[in-house]
């Protein structure tokens, strides 16, 4: 059974941003550890391919450079399985690593996957969220049910300020 976000704690600034190793869009193992003394934007999206998700990825894509100026690494987690992943992201273009979390343990860790609603209906799927993370692994920002279209921009203002 898969937990309410009310019942796994949302992240808050200060917490340690929960350890995962998970399979890139190549296959390959991919840990937060790997990116230890580094800042991460660690962004959970629904579905690859899907208009939100794509205006999102390509949000991310089209900021990266000035994310990389803040001194940030993007690595985006959905429950896609790689070969989708892989074709996300030659097809889009995006620059940053795409994470497979096919069970979701990463994104309910991250309390970034539960109940939702919409248009009315609840159901159980992947919270569109975004965590900044700092270079000792700890959460400097966690943002829940973000928009899809201008969160980027949102998260650079927060980055610069």
């Amino acid at each position: 059974m898969t937990k309410n976000p009310a019942e796994t704690a949302r992240l808050q600034p200060g917490d340690t941003a929960p350890s995962f190793t998970l399979e890139n869009q190549d296959g390959e193992k991919v840990s937060l550890a790997d990116y230890a003394g580094q800042q991460v934007v660690l962004y959970t999206y629904p579905q690859a391919f899907t208009p939100g998700c794509t205006k999102e990825a390509c949000d991310f894509r089209d900021s990266e450079a000035r994310l990389t100026a803040a001194g940030y690494t993007v690595l985006a987690v959905s429950s896609d399985p790689i070969e989708k992943l892989k074709r996300f992201k030659d097809e889009e273009q995006l620059p940053f690593t795409l994470l497979s979390d096919p069970d979701h343990k990463v994104q309910e860790a991250y309390a970034a996957y539960g109940e939702k609603q919409n248009y009315g209906r609840t159901y159980v799927g992947a919270i569109r969220s975004t965590f900044l993370i700092d270079g000792d692994g700890k959460i400097i920002e966690a943002l829940y049910n973000v928009k899809a279209t201008g969160h980027v921009d949102r998260v650079l203002k927060k980055l610069a300020a």
